[in-house]
């Protein structure tokens, strides 16, 4: 049962300078080079939570071509979302590109309407799992963390990754819904969020955390800094505590007929 090194980036973002942005993050996915699996990035690291979708450069290919070259490069996976322009519309795309070519993606379903998100966006139609390296792994962006049935787990993942750009105001349910969906769902969560204030005068505490399937924090920083943080994630210590507390068995069945 493999192991998993999962890398949290956890950084202040340029507004809407996609270039700079991937010149920012690309420093930190080459120090990681080797020494690390999976890293993750913030929702919109190309160009923070904008609703400024026309004009903006980072539209289509770019950022999913760097990504390639970039878990090429580094032997490790990257995941992240960014502004997309599809057939139907702008969407908040969630890239996982893995080391030998693949990408998955997934749309962000649930659209942050307190901002407007859903007059500017479309939503996605989907829940995804992608399978990396032996681990079964559910994507969400920002505003999903919220709905534990979209969340929930149906014995088909045994790790969250969250990307978010989620306001200091509310850090507080940020940092508990993280640990409440790895307990009920008995599977780690990472969630990494950026630092620093939006183009639209909005500031971000950061509060990335990976935490374990007991709701224990792995990695866990002091608000408002930044940082890269490494931590190895045990499936086989996943699965033993499955075993041996087997609450997924008492589960009530259901079905999200819209997503699958």
């Amino acid at each position: 049962m493999p192991d998993l090194r999962v890398s949290i980036v956890q950084s202040d973002l340029l507004w809407h300078q996609p270039a700079a942005n991937r010149d920012m993050f690309e420093e930190h996915v080459r120090k990681l080079s080797g020494s690390t699996d999976l890293i993750l990035l913030p929702e919109m690291f190309t160009s923070g939570f904008t609703m400024e979708v026309d004009g903006l450069e980072d539209i289509g290919s770019p950022t999913s071509d760097w990504m390639r070259e970039q878990a090429r490069l580094s032997g490790a996976a990257l995941c992240g979302s960014t502004v997309y322009k599809t057939a139907n519309g702008h969407v908040n795309r969630l890239l996982f590109a893995s080391p030998d070519g693949d990408i998955t993606h997934y749309d962000k379903t649930h659209l942050f309407r307190m901002a407007g998100e859903h007059e500017r966006y479309v939503a996605g139609a989907r829940r995804v799992v992608t399978e990396y390296m032996g681990w079964r792994i559910l994507l969400l962006v920002c505003y999903d963390l919220r709905f534990p049935v979209f969340c929930r787990n149906r014995q088909d993942y045994d790790l969250v990754l969250c990307v978010a750009n989620w306001p200091a105001a509310r850090r507080h349910p940020w940092r508990v819904l993280l640990q409440s969906r790895a307990i009920e769902n008995q599977a780690f969560v990472a969630g990494v969020n950026r630092v620093g204030e939006d183009g639209n005068g909005v500031a971000y505490s950061g509060d990335s955390m990976l935490v374990d399937f007991k709701g224990h924090a792995l990695i866990d920083r002091e608000p408002d800094e930044k940082f890269v943080a490494t931590e190895t994630l045990s499936l086989k210590a996943l699965e033993n505590f499955r075993e041996k507390f087997q609450a997924w068995r008492d589960a009530d069945e259901f079905s999200l007929p819209q997503y699958d």
